[in-house]
């Protein structure tokens, strides 16, 4: 049937595309455009508003990162071990996780009016600058719209059916696809828009999150950094003094 072929393509075989061009994307990017690797911060045209959206954004978006990270990707008899049952990490997961997820969308949505709204951040940022924060907005309320469908399905079964397929993504099981073909269009659409921020990941300015400034603790020497202040000269100092 063209659904399962359709689910088999989005859940089966993107998510290898999407991981191969992540990583060898970013690995040519470091190392034939070293200087394009940063974030580009646009702090200097309008910094009130980016430290309130950039805090609240960063804040939620690590936690619901490595929320996922864990979740998902923790091997469900480590869980079972612990003693900890599905439906104590669904509520968990529908708690932090939304506490986490409204922050990161305000957050978000400071930076989003900034991005548009502002004349002077609108005219230096690129296609690629306004599509980040924008994709990121719309990932982040997807996510946010799945917690009404996961109230629905406190016992937890339905997280155990992504935690399988991640997994069995990164063990190369061949119906890993089959174990989302069931699954809510919302929470469809949002695994495909993350798959899909993976891919053009090494393209954009979102490179920065693998960065760690652990290098500045041993660089040579110290950094330059201009004042807008003019220089002042200084009076010629005549031979009797010296």
């Amino acid at each position: 049937m063209m659904a399962d072929y359709l689910n088999t393509l989005v859940f089966g075989y993107y998510p290898y595309i999407a991981l191969a061009v992540l990583v060898v994307g970013s690995v040519i990017r470091y190392d034939r455009e070293p200087y394009t690797w940063r974030s580009g911060s646009s702090q200097l045209l309008r910094r009130k508003q980016l430290i309130w959206g950039s805090v609240l954004f960063h804040l939620g978006v690590l936690i619901v990162f490595f929320g996922h990270l864990v979740g998902l990707l923790t091997p469900i008899e480590i869980f079972d071990a612990m003693g900890i049952s599905h439906g104590f990490k669904q509520i968990m997961a529908i708690v932090v996780g939304g506490i986490a997820g409204l922050l990161a969308l305000l957050g978000a949505t400071m930076l989003v009016h900034r991005r548009l709204f502002d004349a002077r951040v609108r005219a230096t940022s690129t296609f690629s600058d306004t599509a980040v924060i924008v994709i990121l907005w719309f990932q982040l309320a997807l996510g946010l719209a799945t917690i009404p469908l996961s109230l629905g399905h406190l016992d937890g079964g339905e997280m155990v059916k992504f935690m399988t397929w991640a997994q069995g993504i990164f063990t190369f099981d061949p119906g890993a696809a089959a174990y989302v073909a069931e699954a809510h269009p919302v929470f469809k659409f949002h695994l495909f828009l993350g798959l899909t921020i993976f891919l053009f990941f090494p393209f954009t300015r979102l490179v920065h999150m693998l960065s760690a400034p652990v290098r500045y603790l041993w660089r040579p020497g110290y950094q330059v950094v201009r004042t807008n202040r003019p220089m002042q000269r200084r009076a010629p100092i005549s031979p009797a003094a010296e």
